[in-house]
């Protein structure tokens, strides 16, 4: 029966409440989907780990740091990261990278924290923030803004008013906008720790019970602030509560006392992968055994999280390294400078990450026990009552024999100083001795657009002979330049009568003694030459002889900062550049000019301030043609394509001297080639230039050089690969923990038969094009430069050849089966390895 709405009208009311009912029913469930996408999370905290939403967690984090590369190169290091087996990202905020100018914040470009913070987020991962004030990190001043210096009063890092009422001021801005952006997990964001001030026992002593107050004022500041997130101080076991005090070093499992209260989980908020490099050094390496072996002993003993200082360290631009520090950091981290794999480091912690998340019930609910069944031996294994959860880890401290532990009825042989990891007490998935994931070697590769013959320019700095002062010392450097010029002129005159001068033109010595870093020095016009401290030795003594005239005498000195300090006490009182400088030889005796003379001063270079590194300023000077030879102090600029293909891009400075780089006006960095290390060789060659600096065609490259005579013409750009990929991995080793699965609190193998791999795999969609080198028996080096033993199985690279040749990626059997067919060996008594070496390359199909 049809039923006319017009003759009953409570029928049509009907239905519009069941319309309005259905209607609230979707707006409530899309409400809910909305909540639950970032649904708010509880962060605390106990003896054993943090909790998250009362879920307890391993963290595995590595420090990133956001100005150390570009926006662009953002999500693929994040996603490289998260690939590597991090669930958090640690970083550090940069004052002086948001308010370079007092009150003028920024946050655009490489200072887009929200932007960084929210890639992480999308990558389903959690983030540590550290906003300082003070962080150190080899960042230029610490990370503190060089205008703090300027403020009346003001004592950096103590109970000091101005301090206090700036850093106030700062972290509030910090934190407010990231609680503004709802980043916080308590708002449902990433943020599930923070932490104030770093480091803080280093400098405490020096401030006394001011430095105490400081560090109670500073926890009280970020605890009121009710952020629903815990707090830590690193490397300060006297942290004030509800502060938790974490561990910063290489092995914290062995020098951490332990929280300071029982509450409190056990944090290792820094542990370096490699060590920083100052100019001057030579080559630094921490090898991934060393790491995994703490990691692992780390979280046997009570850990629950680590942080890889630094996973991916980056590029220090422009002028942002502390003094001496190099333009690129932490390059041997587990993601290397440019954001590519450096492996076995990133797939062996990967691993790693892999074998205690298989023992994550034990590790957050077990009861611990420890046995010590030798003199270099220990047992450190979890068991939960009741249940068949348990977890061991079986250390050998042995630095040079391998030692057999029985444990639960099974003997296990642990090679020296390692760890093997036990997921259900009974079955190794691990050892941190044994590096089973493929190595890579990093080429650079020159680039065919990019070296075409470049046609220099050059505009030569004039050097003063008298400037304007009134000061009777030479100036404070730092003071001086303020942190926007690396560069402070000094000038004096002086007059020598006859009666000083010896007879028959005799020589006479110059002497300068200086805080650092670097001196240029100039007398009558003529260029003497130039002096240098070292991060070590910062003050130097220049001294040269000289020639003088009867009358008025000129010197200049030109002084130079490799960046402000980072670290130590009274920060804000640090003093560097000339200090004394005296006339030795003269008939009359020494004459000092430091106390008695008149100084002159002025600020940079005047190429800086017309701007002539970027297009804009580049026709505010006579460029000439680079005749093949220039002095001191000159601007050098050419042209030249990006080079080809998407990979990351570096310029080998060969044949410069010191100085610093821009391309189409973006900072570069510090270069310093002529400081050799103790093997006579510059610290660092190849400086990156990020893909976002370039265009096309016709880049801008701007040099400024401090060094006379230099050879511009060497200088080449370089394309970088980690197509050389490699296998270095042992016939008695243990099968890859990816082998394994845990179910039902069983570790269970997720294929029938368990048995040892190699595993290569190329980058991206390249291809293995050839195979360099393969030796099954006792072959000896590194991926890149590997030589055959006095064992060897023939087959060797015919095989390897068969299973990998054409493919993106393959597995290796490594036995004695596999690569001595005619079941001969040659040498039966050598326990065997096998080294690999193939090139990845892109073939016309792919």
């Amino acid at each position: 029966m049809r039923i006319h709405s017009s003759n009953h009208p409570w029928f049509l009311l009907a239905i519009l409440v069941v319309l309005l009912s259905f209607s609230g029913a979707l707006s409530s469930t899309h409400k809910e989907k909305t909540t639950s996408k970032n649904p708010k999370k509880e962060v605390t905290y106990d003896g054993t780990s943090l909790i998250i939403n009362g879920k307890r967690e391993l963290l595995y984090s590595g420090s990133i740091h956001y100005p150390r590369s570009t926006p662009d190169m953002w999500p693929k290091i994040i996603k490289r990261a998260k690939q590597g087996g991090l669930n958090t990202i640690q970083t550090y905020v940069f004052w002086n990278v948001h308010e370079p100018v007092q009150g003028k914040f920024n946050f655009s470009g490489r200072a887009d924290l929200v932007k960084f913070i929210k890639l992480i987020e999308k990558n389903g991962m959690y983030v540590t923030l550290r906003p300082g004030p003070f962080i150190q990190a080899e960042w230029n001043h610490g990370g503190l803004p060089y205008w703090l210096r300027e403020v009346p009063g003001i004592f950096f890092r103590t109970d000091n008013k101005p301090f206090k009422e700036h850093t106030e001021r700062y972290v509030k801005v910090i934190l407010d906008k990231m609680k503004e952006e709802k980043l916080f997990a308590s708002q449902g964001g990433p943020i599930i720790l923070g932490q104030i001030e770093n480091e803080y026992s280093a400098v405490e002593r020096a401030y006394k019970e001011d430095g105490v107050n400081y560090i109670k004022w500073a926890a009280k500041l970020v605890d009121s602030m009710n952020l629903g997130i815990p707090w830590v101080m690193c490397k300060h076991n006297n942290a004030p509560d509800p502060m938790i005090n974490a561990c910063n070093g290489r092995h914290c499992g062995d020098t951490f006392p332990g929280p300071n209260k029982k509450n409190k989980p056990s944090l290792w908020t820094e542990n370096w992968t490699t060590q920083f490099r100052v100019f001057g050094d030579p080559p630094a390496h921490r090898s991934v055994e060393d790491i995994a072996y703490s990691v692992a002993r780390f979280f046997s003993k009570n850990g629950s999280h680590v942080n890889y200082y630094m996973y991916h360290g980056g590029t220090n631009f422009g002028r942002t390294s502390a003094h001496y520090v190099t333009t690129r950091y932490y390059d041997d981290a587990p993601l290397d400078e440019f954001g590519l794999e450096r492996e076995p480091k990133y797939g062996h912690l990967k691993l790693l990450h892999n074998a205690l998340n298989l023992c994550k019930k034990a590790l957050l609910w077990g009861h611990s026990r420890t046995e010590k069944p030798g003199k270099d031996t220990e047992i450190r294994y979890y068991e939960q009552p009741g249940t068949k959860v348990c977890a061991a880890f079986l250390a050998n401290n042995n630095t040079e024999a391998a030692e057999t532990i029985k444990f639960k009825g099974k003997e296990h042989v642990i090679p020296p100083r390692s760890i093997s990891i036990l997921p259900d007490c009974k079955t190794v998935v691990y050892s941190t001795a044994e590096v089973i994931s493929q190595h890579t070697s990093r080429n650079y590769v020159k680039s065919k657009k990019a070296n075409k013959k470049f046609d220099f320019k050059v505009f030569t700095e004039t050097v003063p002979s008298e400037l304007k002062g009134e000061s009777f010392i030479p100036v404070e450097l730092y003071g001086l330049t303020e942190d926007v010029t690396d560069y402070g002129w000094y000038t004096t005159n002086f007059k020598i009568d006859d009666n000083d001068l010896k007879k028959k033109g005799g020589k006479y010595t110059l002497r300068i003694a200086s805080l650092g870093h670097a001196l240029h020095v100039w007398l009558n016009g003529e260029y003497l030459g130039n002096g240098h401290g070292s991060h070590e030795e910062k003050s130097f003594v220049f001294q040269k002889q000289v020639s003088l005239k009867e009358g008025e005498n000129h010197l200049t000195m030109l002084g130079v900062l490799t960046g402000f300090p980072d670290s130590g006490s009274y920060l804000e009182h640090r003093y560097t550049g000339p200090r004394s400088v005296s006339i030795l030889g003269l008939s009359s005796g020494p004459l000092d000019l430091t106390e008695k003379n008149k100084w002159g001063n002025k600020v940079g270079m005047e190429g800086e301030k017309l701007g002539i590194h970027a297009e804009k300023g580049l026709k505010k000077v006579k460029w000439q043609k680079f005749s093949g030879k220039a002095p001191g102090l000159t601007w050098y600029q050419t042209r030249f394509d990006a080079p080809e293909s998407k990979s990351s891009v570096a310029v080998r400075m060969n044949g410069m001297g010191k100085g610093l780089i821009w391309v189409n006006g973006e900072g570069v960095g510090r270069y310093w080639m002529s400081f050799l290390s103790p093997l006579k060789n510059p610290t660092q060659v190849e400086y990156h230039i990020p893909r976002s600096f370039l265009k096309p065609k016709k880049n801008l490259l701007v040099i400024f050089e401090e060094e006379p005579n230099v050879k511009p013409e060497l200088i080449d750009f370089v394309i970088i690969n980690r197509d050389t990929v490699c296998s270095y991995i042992g016939e008695n080793y243990t099968p890859s923990v990816r082998h394994w699965t845990k179910k039902n609190d069983k570790v269970q193998a997720i294929a029938d038969d368990v048995f040892l791999t190699a595993n290569l795999k190329c980058s991206g969609t390249k291809k293995i094009a050839a195979v360099e080198f393969a030796s099954f028996g006792n072959p000896t080096g590194t991926c890149g430069n590997f030589t055959l033993g006095s064992c060897n199985a023939p087959a060797s690279k015919q095989v390897i050849e068969k299973y990998c040749l054409g493919k993106s990626e393959c597995d290796i059997p490594v036995n004695k089966s596999t690569f001595q067919q005619d079941k001969k060996d040659s040498c039966p008594k050598v326990v065997k390895m096998l080294a690999v070496q193939v090139k990845c390359g892109r073939t016309n199909k792919n």
